[in-house]
């Protein structure tokens, strides 16, 4: 997992995720920016308004904020991230507060996944939001339940080139093959310390009107809350989410 610089500018990086949330997820008010970061609106509207002088955003006539120059190529890429997140953010709630751990959903681009959307637990011990983080596909929980719905042939496919960055991200093939048919058989991805050492997550497919797999719902837990005989109760908290977001969409 990626860990914050230690000496990290928490203005840039709020910054940063407002061009991230323009770019993905289309346009927002003062207010609105304001929330999902957790500022006074005050802040909001200095940070929106240095991301409209150096062409990240515009304002538009209704005084809410949309991707600006900069970021347009991107934005004219159809995408239904918004309404995903619009449609899990209830589902997750109710899923926190029946097991009180901390829920997320990803969705998957190419080879990684981003965490769109998050809700942390009420517990001392428990495992932060991933809200905006990025991780390969298959080391996360998430990323193991989308790339199920692959046939061998995508997932050869998928793996073919080298990585972009040079880094040796392509998994076993062959390893992980076999693991995703077990996930296809169950329905269910199950991490134990696989993207984070202390952690285990729980994920379940999320489907759209034709059911294709668009987005993948979990549950993060300390791995010393973790046990076989809480899976039960684990899995038909998340298999409701699931379904809850699916029918939205």
């Amino acid at each position: 997992m990626k860990n914050p610089p230690a000496y990290g500018v928490t203005s840039v990086d709020h910054a940063l995720q407002l061009a991230v949330i323009l770019q993905v997820e289309g346009p927002l008010t003062v207010s609105e920016a304001a929330n999902r970061l957790g500022v006074a609106r005050s802040t909001a509207h200095r940070l929106l308004s240095t991301l409209v002088y150096r062409d990240f955003a515009v304002q538009n006539d209704d005084r809410t904020y949309r991707v600006g120059p900069v970021l347009e190529i991107a934005a004219q890429t159809q995408s239904n991230v918004a309404a995903i997140r619009a449609a899990a953010l209830g589902p997750l709630r109710t899923l926190v507060d029946t097991l009180d751990e901390t829920a997320n959903v990803s969705i998957r681009t190419g080879r990684t996944i981003r965490f769109i959307a998050a809700v942390e637990c009420s517990q001392s011990l428990r495992v932060g939001s991933r809200e905006g983080m990025v991780l390969p596909a298959h080391l996360a929980t998430g990323g193991l339940v989308m790339l199920a719905a692959l046939s061998d042939d995508d997932l050869t496919a998928l793996y073919a080139s080298p990585p972009a960055n040079g880094s040796d991200e392509r998994p076993d093939l062959a390893q992980l093959r076999t693991e995703l048919r077990a996930i296809r058989r169950s329905g269910i991805a199950l991490n134990l310390e696989r993207s984070e050492r202390g952690v285990v997550a729980v994920g379940r497919a999320v489907t759209n009107a034709s059911g294709e797999t668009v987005a993948a719902v979990s549950v993060s837990m300390p791995s010393v809350r973790h046990s076989p005989a809480r899976m039960q109760d684990v899995v038909a908290a998340l298999t409701a989410a699931a379904q809850a977001i699916s029918t939205t969409l």
